[in-house]
């Protein structure tokens, strides 16, 4: 009996020992399992990162080309309306004997004007300004005398108009020598 317990017991060693190698195995897997899924998540989590910030980006370049669309489309509606602006001055300082037509004319050039402002849109100071080439377009030069200095605007052929902080149409003008 005690040859049969000792091969019981042996194997029952035997079988502890295999089992034991086979935790020992597993473990390494396990560990080296998690090392891959903390690598993993660590390139996940870099890849959310990077995403996101190219989002943030898209999100604020297309935001900015919005508002650059908007004001070239102002800018355009505007500078078509200039003409028809000069035009309606003139037409005020026309000499005209109907009171009640040339009141008219004056109220709805002030709510064209009106409009003009709450879109942003500014007219240019020129008359007695010093001369700017990035705001007027100089089309004469006269001599310069007591009521103008030199490179000083003498006269304005056409009004300029500025639209928040962009040029919309130059102030066409003389500029004194």
């Amino acid at each position: 009996m005690n040859d049969e317990k000792r091969d019981e017991l042996l194997e029952d060693e035997e079988i502890e020992t295999a089992d034991a190698e086979e935790t020992a195995d597993s473990e390494p897997d396990e560990a080296d399992e998690a090392d891959a899924m903390a690598e993993k998540l660590a390139e996940m989590q870099e890849q959310y990162v990077r995403l996101y910030a190219e989002f943030d980006n898209f999100r604020k370049r297309t935001a900015k080309e919005k508002r650059e669309t908007y004001t070239d489309a102002t800018a355009k509606c505007v500078e078509q309306l200039l003409p028809v602006v000069d035009n309606f001055e003139r037409a005020i300082d026309a000499p005209c004997t109907d009171e009640q037509y040339k009141s008219g004319m004056e109220m709805i050039f002030t709510q064209l004007k009106n409009m003009l402002e709450k879109l942003g849109v500014t007219e240019i100071e020129a008359l007695g300004a010093e001369f700017n080439p990035n705001i007027h377009q100089a089309i004469k030069r006269v001599e310069a005398d007591e009521e103008f200095a030199e490179n000083t605007v003498c006269e304005v052929f056409q009004k300029g108009y500025m639209l928040k902080d962009r040029l919309v149409r130059p102030a066409m003008v003389a500029v004194a020598n």
